[in-house]
């Protein structure tokens, strides 16, 4: 059985109102020294914040609707690495994905790569309740050949929903552990932290943290 701590390490710690206030990232901040977690995802504009010493900072990028010029998203990208971002998940062009584009995908992907290369961490956000299981695993593919870390299940602000244990598995299945597998949007209790745990997932997008570690509490 997973530990308390070793699913925080799993955990990036999420706030991305758009009406969050500074005070509240910094709230989020603290917290995420407090339970452990492997780092805060917060919007771009809300970068400076004083991390606790191990805490990794991420951001999005064309997020929520991926619908950005790829120009745009790569600006947007650079920016945020170089206001201090470790990590940054990017959503992809879900029109050319639905209309199998897929060089147009992966341009999108590499041009986001190419403005945040490592040690900067890509994940791509696939949104996969609005893709069926062929266009997962092809937006997969393409996030993997665009050279991404990890793939994502969604932004949790598609109407079409946010990650399911079906998804995560046919992602991590796709990727074949050459890539990370982050399950994001809707889980909210320890038993769906722990269920997309066992379909895959390397790392969780969680805003209600702490209710799900203190399932592990007992």
């Amino acid at each position: 059985m997973i530990t308390r701590e070793e699913l925080a390490a799993m955990v990036d710690h999420t706030l991305l109102k758009p009406e969050s206030t500074a005070d509240q990232v910094a709230e989020l901040a603290r917290e995420a020294g407090e339970l452990g977690t492997y780092s805060i995802c917060v919007s771009p504009s809300r970068l400076d914040v004083d991390l606790p010493e191990g805490v990794k900072l991420a951001t999005v990028c064309g997020f929520p609707s991926g619908a950005h010029p790829a120009q745009v998203k790569a600006a947007e990208a650079a920016v945020s690495v170089a206001n201090g971002a470790d990590e940054v998940d990017m959503v992809i062009n879900l029109g050319l994905a639905v209309a199998g584009a897929w060089d147009g995908v992966r341009d999108d992907i590499e041009a986001v790569r190419a403005a945040c290369p490592a040690p900067a961490v890509l994940k791509v956000i696939i949104e996969s309740a609005a893709l069926t299981d062929d266009q997962i695993v092809a937006a997969c593919r393409e996030a993997e050949a665009a050279g991404a870390d990890f793939v994502k299940t969604s932004t949790g602000f598609h109407p079409a929903g946010g990650a399911s244990v079906e998804a995560v598995r046919l992602m991590a299945e796709t990727v074949g552990g050459r890539l990370g597998v982050k399950a994001s949007g809707g889980i909210r209790t320890t038993e769906a932290a722990l269920a997309m745990i066992d379909a895959g997932a390397t790392r969780l997008g969680l805003s209600g943290t702490r209710a799900v570690l203190e399932g592990l509490d007992s």
